[in-house]
Order: C-alpha cells, then sequence, then structure tokens
C-alpha cells in the first residue's frame, strides 16, 4: 500500500480535523498514484519517522499547470491558501525551488475510509 505523506505541521492539523480532502503535488504522479487506490494518510518529516493518520481512497487525480488550478482546488488543498501566489510560495519552501505558473501540478482528491 502505498502513503500520502505530508510534512507541513498545518497540513497536519487540518488532515486530523478533516478539513483537508486534497493534495497539490509538484509534477505527474500517476505513475504512483491511481484512481481508486488505497492510500495511508501519513505526516512527519522526509527521511524521519512517520505517524500514520488513517486509510483512504484516491478519487480522483487531475494534472494541470498551476496557472489552471480553480478555487475549489486551492480551497481543498489548504483553507489557508486562497491565491495561486499563495501556493507558489508554499511550494518553493517545500520543494526548495523556483515554481512558475506554467509547471505542472497533480491534484489528488481523496477521502477517509471508515472501518
Amino acid at each position: 500500500m502505498f502513503a500520502l505523506n505530508f510534512q507541513s505541521h498545518n497540513h497536519e492539523k487540518l488532515l486530523i480535523a478533516r478539513q483537508k480532502n486534497c493534495t497539490v503535488r509538484l509534477g505527474d504522479v500517476r505513475d504512483k498514484y491511481h484512481d481508486n487506490s488505497i492510500v495511508w494518510i501519513t505526516v512527519g518529516k522526509k527521511f524521519e519517522q512517520k505517524r500514520k493518520l488513517y486509510p483512504a481512497i484516491i478519487d480522483r487525480i487531475l494534472i494541470k499547470k498551476i496557472v489552471d488550478l480553480t478555487t475549489q482546488d486551492l480551497d481543498h488543498q489548504n483553507p489557508e491558501i486562497k491565491t495561486i501566489e499563495e501556493l507558489i510560495a508554499f511550494f518553493e519552501q517545500i520543494y526548495q525551488k523556483t515554481i512558475t505558473l506554467e509547471d505542472t501540478v497533480s491534484v489528488i482528491y481523496f477521502s477517509e475510509i471508515i472501518e
């Protein structure tokens, strides 16, 4: 089983409160994640221990350029990020590189599986 891991402490809070059901990832990740796949939602820094929060199913993966992201994509990614410019600034902190409006992203919508 694969994991969708989140490194940001703020994302952890949103995931625990079930206020986040989408993630935007840099690049095309369709070779790793597929619609209807079951994944673990985890939190933790890269190369450190992770904490498993809950299982989820990937409902839909959309491939877009950053410029084509909708307000719905942004809101489900993080309700505190209201503009594409704010998302780019956030991504530049995470990925430690310059991000442009023409960069490709994967928009992954997921739903918790309740056992």
